[in-house]
């Protein structure tokens, strides 16, 4: 279990599934199934992060950072960013959509591990993270609202606000199931 950061700073407690905190060892720690605990989970102050000039993903589409904005401030930040120490603050290895999104919504504070490892490491991590990444498809996307409609007897506008997408866009998916 994880804790989400919403933005008045309250927790709210997560599950996490595997992710890149299964690729990275800590020192003397014992790998849990790829479990991120509380206590490896810091709260740092967004300020304190910068972005990676030199990471693999080099454009952002702002309506997808809006959508993303709105979703952490109805849900919270479900997922760390992982950073590593520069200086007195902090560079961001994973995750700069959810920091970028994170400051739209207004946190102060975002969920975050820390890990030390050399610039060559932190951007093969970043690579990894970004590779790794399978978004649903159009119908999988489709279908998942449409469960969250028939079976938990949510609107449209619902499912929009609980996800973080505009109404049309949720709409529009749904067409794709009457095809």
């Amino acid at each position: 279990m994880q804790m989400a950061i919403l933005p008045g700073g309250e927790k709210q407690k997560r599950a996490l599934g595997r992710g890149l905190s299964a690729l990275i060892p800590q020192a003397g720690a014992v790998p849990v199934q790829g479990e991120i605990s509380d206590r490896n989970v810091l709260r740092l102050p967004i300020e304190a992060i910068s972005r990676d000039t030199a990471q693999p993903r080099k454009s952002f589409d702002e309506a997808k950072l809006r959508e993303l904005a709105d979703s952490i401030r109805t849900q919270g930040l479900i997922q760390p960013v992982l950073v590593r120490k520069n200086g007195q603050g902090y560079k961001l290895i994973a995750g700069e959509r959810r920091w970028r999104a994170a400051q739209l919504a207004g946190l102060r504070e975002i969920p975050a591990l820390v890990r030390e490892v050399s610039e060559g490491q932190a951007f093969e991590l970043a690579l990894v993270e970004n590779l790794q990444r399978a978004d649903l498809n159009p119908i999988e996307e489709a279908e998942g609202y449409q469960r969250l409609i028939s079976e938990f007897r949510l609107t449209q506008e619902q499912v929009s606000q609980k996800v973080g997408r505009d109404r049309s866009s949720v709409a529009n998916a749904l067409r794709l199931l009457a095809l």
